[in-house]
């Protein structure tokens, strides 16, 4: 097994790399630098290869649920840590590491801080390689075992927002019920969730997207200016599309997402749902979800989430083949994808499959 060895640096690495990865979601850079910072200044967090763990080893996802635009949110780092005791105490069964729901600034190092505290390795092989709207599609696929139970735990929020929460039933009604505790707590909750095996990991998990996300992150902290966006466009393998001003801007939180549209020099047109979900020019389709599809600062490269753009940024818009990224078995799920057709109002099956 191999282990990768964790400090500052990397964890600078990782939370930008993860940024751009988070396709416009993911969670804000200043928590993720937070959560990393913290782990490293308690303990000695484990990043691990899952090579050598054995097959029947059990796996724990650490996770965001909510919208990180909304107004009222509040999740601290012992908020992670009291939700994976919380669903410790309701498995009891041993935990052998645990895993990120998704590549993003904050997501990226879910788990570091839990890892310091427990001595249990993180490790790569996240449920997905980007981040993503819906927690089925965070979930390795497991809407398709008809008999499994998704048992998740949930912390959140402060003062009369702070909820603890434990739910256990099928994925789509535990996550229903998650997402509805991310609103009751102001927006945003930690989770941890869904045990499975190392060998259902490995058949549909991410293998290796957080040492992808460390990577692109040393290639945009290793240059300035237009130079780190084309050091991030060569790495990925993908493209810059555009760059301009935002000329209109529209996100709304309405169910525990963030909903909206970037309007960029009154020709392109960006879809959000948390992430951007299509890149459009009069018509043409330049991306579609889970192409990655991320907004940087043109002139300073700094990776702006979609919560975070505002009417008059000079921005860079690029784009990522779907093929070029590590991927879970839920952006294959046809059933998982249809929804986000509803959400936006614009075709997307017929651009995947």
């Amino acid at each position: 097994m191999a282990n990768i060895k964790l400090d500052k640096k990397i964890v600078e690495y990782a939370v930008y790399g993860g940024a751009i990865l988070g396709g416009g979601g993911g969670g804000w850079i200043e928590d993720g630098l937070q959560i990393g910072r913290l782990a490293l200044d308690i303990g000695q967090p484990k990043l691990q290869t899952v090579d050598e763990l054995q097959e029947e080893d059990l796996l724990v996802t650490a996770s965001l649920v909510g919208a990180p635009a909304a107004k009222e949110k509040f999740v601290k780092p012992i908020h992670y840590a009291r939700a994976f005791d919380i669903l410790s105490q309701k498995i009891g069964k041993p935990i052998h590491g645990i895993i990120t729901n998704e590549n993003g600034a904050a997501t990226t190092v879910n788990g570091w801080f839990q890892s310091a505290v427990t001595g249990l390795p993180v490790i790569d092989i996240p449920c997905n390689g980007r981040a993503h709207p819906t927690g089925s599609m965070g979930s390795l696929n497991l809407s398709e075992q008809t008999d499994y139970i998704s048992y998740q735990a949930a912390v959140g929020g402060k003062g009369a927002n702070y909820i603890e929460l434990s739910v256990s039933g099928s994925l789509d009604k535990a996550s229903t019920i998650i997402r509805k505790a991310s609103i009751e707590a102001g927006g945003l909750v930690a989770v941890a969730r869904n045990p499975v095996s190392v060998a259902y990991a490995k058949e549909n998990g991410a293998a290796g997207a957080i040492q992808q996300a460390i990577q692109v992150g040393e290639a945009l902290l290793n240059h300035t200016g237009e130079a780190a966006i084309d050091a991030v466009v060569r790495k990925l393998g993908g493209k810059v599309v555009t760059e301009g001003t935002v000329t209109e801007f529209i996100l709304e939180t309405a169910g525990g997402f963030d909903v909206g549209k970037v309007t960029i020099d009154g020709t392109y047109e960006l879809t959000v749902w948390n992430e951007y979900m299509t890149i459009e020019k009069n018509g043409e389709r330049f991306g579609t979800f889970p192409d990655l599809i991320m907004t940087l600062d043109a002139r300073t490269a700094e990776p702006i989430v979609s919560a975070a753009i505002k009417k008059g940024q000079h921005i860079a818009v690029i784009t990522v083949p779907k093929e070029k990224l590590i991927l879970s078995s839920t952006m294959r799920n046809e059933k998982l994808m249809k929804p986000i057709e509803e959400i936006i109002k614009k075709p997307i099956l017929e651009y995947i499959f």
